[in-house]
C-alpha cells in the first residue's frame, strides 16, 4: 500500500458522507475523479447519502450511489436492523461488535476496484482509521494491506488502495479537516439514523470525544443535548 504523489485525477473514493471520509474527500479532492457511496440498507443510509451528495456537489466531484441490497437481505448486523437495535454507551469492542457488517469494507473495496479499472483509475481511497481497529476487522492495517495486494494482483492496471488514516485517531482527522475549513455540521455519523444525532450511541460518543480531544467546537446537533 502506497500513497501516490500524482496531482492528476487518478482515484476513486469510497465515500459515506461521514466525518472521516468527508475529510479525505476534501484532502484528496484534486485527485478524485469519482466518489462511490454504497447503500446496503443501514439505519443511517438516507442521512449519510444526503451529506455525501452535498459535499460532492460542493466540490464538483462525480458521485455514484451503488446499491448493495443483498447485504440487508442476507447479513446480520444491528446497523441494518433498525434504530432500536443499536447499542448505547461507549465506543468499544464489547458494546459495538453488534454493529459489524461482515466484510463490508472488503465488498466495497472489491466493487470500487472493478469500477476503478473500468475507468482507468489506479487508486481506491478509503478513510478507515485507528479507532476502528479493535472493533472492525476490515479496518485494520493487515486487512487493508491484504486487499491492496489482491487488487494489484487481480487487475491489469494494478489498482491499489490508499488508506492514509489507518493509524490516525478520529481526533487527528478532525484536526486535519478543521484546518481545511470543512463544515462538519453537514456530515453524519449516528448509527440510529434519526434527524439529529442521538448523542448516546457509541459512534455519537466517539464523534463527541474526537472534537473534545482535538479542542475544536463540535457543530453537531444532538438529541441528547
Amino acid at each position: 500500500m502506497q500513497q501516490s504523489s500524482s496531482s492528476a485525477k487518478d482515484a476513486v473514493i469510497i465515500y459515506s458522507g461521514g466525518l472521516d471520509s468527508t475529510t479525505l474527500l476534501y484532502e484528496a479532492q484534486e485527485r478524485i475523479a469519482l466518489a462511490l457511496t454504497f447503500d446496503y440498507g443501514s439505519n443511517h443510509a438516507e442521512r449519510e447519502t444526503a451529506c455525501a451528495k452535498h459535499h460532492c456537489q460542493q466540490l464538483g466531484i462525480e458521485h455514484l450511489i451503488i446499491p448493495l441490497t443483498f447485504v440487508k437481505d442476507y447479513f446480520t448486523s444491528s446497523l441494518i436492523d433498525g434504530a432500536d437495535a443499536i447499542p448505547e454507551g461507549n465506543y468499544d469492542d464489547t458494546n459495538m461488535r453488534s454493529t459489524v457488517v461482515p466484510f463490508r469494507n472488503g465488498i466495497m473495496l472489491s466493487v470500487a476496484c472493478g469500477i476503478a479499472e473500468s475507468r482507468g483509475l489506479k487508486h481506491v481511497l478509503i478513510a478507515n482509521h485507528g479507532g476502528d481497529h479493535a472493533i472492525y476487522p476490515d479496518c485494520r492495517k493487515a486487512f487493508i494491506d491484504a486487499m491492496d495486494a489482491a487488487m494489484r494482483a487481480g487487475t491489469y492496471i494494478n489498482v491499489d488502495i490508499e488508506a492514509p488514516y489507518t493509524l490516525l485517531s478520529k481526533a487527528d482527522i478532525v484536526c486535519r479537516g478543521a484546518a481545511l475549513g470543512i463544515d462538519y455540521a453537514t456530515t453524519y455519523s449516528c448509527y440510529k439514523g434519526g434527524k439529529r444525532h442521538c448523542g448516546t450511541c457509541g459512534t455519537c460518543r466517539e464523534r463527541q470525544e474526537a472534537f473534545a480531544l482535538a479542542h475544536i467546537e463540535d457543530p453537531t446537533e444532538y438529541e441528547a443535548n
